[in-house]
């Protein structure tokens, strides 16, 4: 990915709570030349060695076939993103866009059904386990549970990550304040969470 060097978010533990807080990623490789891309929801796990990107695909979903063939593969991870008028600036300059992205490298694997297993009970335990009769994997039924035979599970472990956060950086702080308050007087969620991101990562 191409990033200005002030736009280049270097602190492995801002993207790491970045990646954690976005785990609904776009998986993309390639078959033959052609690109393929899916989103899927993820689960994120690191040992002394590296960090882990698991999910799955549907069986009929032929890009799983892609994952272990490829040298490398790309997860996108999509933060908040916004557009910036001109006319928040103190001097004439050009409108752009805002936003925080971070792209990782990494070589996949298959899961075996087991593994499978443990990484859907992992992702079910993140969004469910809090509700009353929540829908984890302890709770399904066996009829229910036959499901993971239309799934495919995969792991990536991760080689190089590369995030951009380009939040303004380049601006004077009284047009970071004007961008700020103007995307905090949105109705956009999108503008809002930029305005925050702007807020804890390029304010002095």
């Amino acid at each position: 990915m191409y990033i200005p060097n002030h736009y280049k978010e270097n602190d492995i533990q801002e993207i790491k709570r970045f990646m954690m807080q976005h785990q609904f990623v776009t998986v993309v490789s390639t078959d033959n030349g052609k690109p393929l891309a899916t989103h899927v929801p993820i689960n994120i796990t690191e040992d002394e060695e590296s960090i882990y990107i698991s999910g799955h695909f549907a069986k009929s979903n032929t890009q799983w076939k892609t994952i272990e063939q490829a040298d490398q593969i790309l997860v996108i991870f999509q933060g908040p993103h916004s557009y910036i008028s001109a006319t928040w600036y103190e001097e004439e300059d050009v409108p752009t866009w805002n936003y925080q992205s971070v792209h990782v490298y990494g070589r996949g694997k298959i899961l075996t059904e087991q593994a499978l297993k443990h990484d859907l009970s992992l992702l079910l335990d993140k969004y469910e386990k809090h509700r009353s009769n929540g829908m984890t994997w302890g709770n399904m039924s066996e009829k229910t549970r036959k499901q993971i035979q239309g799934i495919v599970g995969f792991q990536i472990k991760v080689l190089e990550i590369n995030a951009a956060y380009k939040l303004s950086q380049k601006r004077s702080d009284q047009d970071k304040s004007n961008i700020i308050e103007a995307l905090e007087s949105s109705e956009d969620d999108l503008n809002n969470k930029v305005a925050k991101a702007m807020k804890r990562c390029v304010l002095d």
